[in-house]
Parts: C-alpha cells; structure tokens; sequence
C-alpha cells in the first residue's frame, strides 16, 4: 500500500496550477456532499442503534478508515468532514423525493463542471483518476491537505510533495518539475 506521500504526490502531480487547485476547493466539496446526499437513501436501522445506517454511511466509514491507515492526524479531521457530510445528506433525503433527487444530482454535476474547468482551462492535464481510480478516494485528502498546507500544516510533508512535484503555479506555461 502507498504512503500518504506517496498518494498525495502522485496527485499533486496532476494538480499544479493553483487556479485548477482552487476549483477542486469548490468542486471536491460539492460531489463528496452530494455522494453524502444521494446515497442516504435508503436509510435502515439496525438493531437498537440509535441512528440511521444508509450506503452513505458504509462508504464513509469505509473511507474514513483507510484515511485513518495513511495518517491519523489526517484521517481524524476527514472523520469530522465525513460526518458533516453524511449528516448533511441525511437531512436532505429527508425531504421530498424531488428536493433530494434535485439537490444530489445538481450538486454532482456542478461539481463535476468545476473539476473538468480547472483541469481543462487551467491545469491543461487529464485529472488524476484518469489514470490511477484511487484518484477520486485521495481528491478529497488532498484538497484538506491543501488547505491546511496553506495555513502551516506540515511543511515536512509539503516539502516532500514539492520534491517530487515542483510548487504550485499560476503561470500555465511554467513547466512542472519532475524528479
């Protein structure tokens, strides 16, 4: 199994240019949510839980937990995202079948627009998952990575990326460093 380095590097790579990075801040958000939204329905209970399980909650609680393998620090706050997510959803598949339905597709093909104009206009490179599918499971990691790289989190593992990857960029003609 691939380090957190090793994951975030291989999609740093196709994530260079800061403008493409600031659509994945808005695009990222918005198809985990709406993964949230439309897979909270069904919801069942089990036993004397006592709370509602639905496919949105296997697949977080799934993912949350390989985050957890790569890095707890890490993992833990993708836990708190995983569980406003979810919660989120459910919330919104409480309500008539129309608004979720409405709410759940908008929100992924929105998110999807943003992702496809950030690498297109910006980034001018296929996205990640094109080539490696753990793309999409390490694209939400990535942006709270950012995120939090931004506000002095880890300079070691940002180092380490940009080793590999080169900084980010805003300039497009500016070539990426690969060593």
């Amino acid at each position: 199994m691939r380090t957190l380095t090793q994951q975030l590097t291989q999609y740093a790579a196709y994530h260079r240019d800061r403008r493409n990075i600031a659509t994945h801040f808005v695009g990222i958000p918005m198809i985990v949510l709406a993964i949230a939204v439309l897979l909270s329905r069904p919801a069942f209970t089990v036993g004397t839980l006592p709370m509602t399980l639905s496919p949105a909650w296997v697949l977080f609680v799934a993912s949350t937990l390989y985050y957890l393998v790569l890095d707890v620090p890490l993992g833990l706050m993708m836990a708190v995202v995983s569980i406003l997510c979810v919660a989120s959803g459910q919330w919104v598949a409480a309500q008539s079948t129309l608004a979720w339905a409405i709410t759940g597709v908008g929100l992924f093909v929105v998110g999807w627009v943003f992702q496809f104009i950030g690498h297109v206009a910006y980034e001018h490179r296929k996205p990640a998952f094109v080539d490696d599918v753990m793309g999409l499971l390490i694209g939400p990691l990535f942006v709270l990575a950012e995120a939090l790289f931004g506000a002095g989190w880890r300079p070691a593992l940002r180092e380490a990326i940009e080793t590999q990857v080169g900084p980010t960029r805003i300039n497009p003609d500016q070539a990426t460093v690969h060593r």
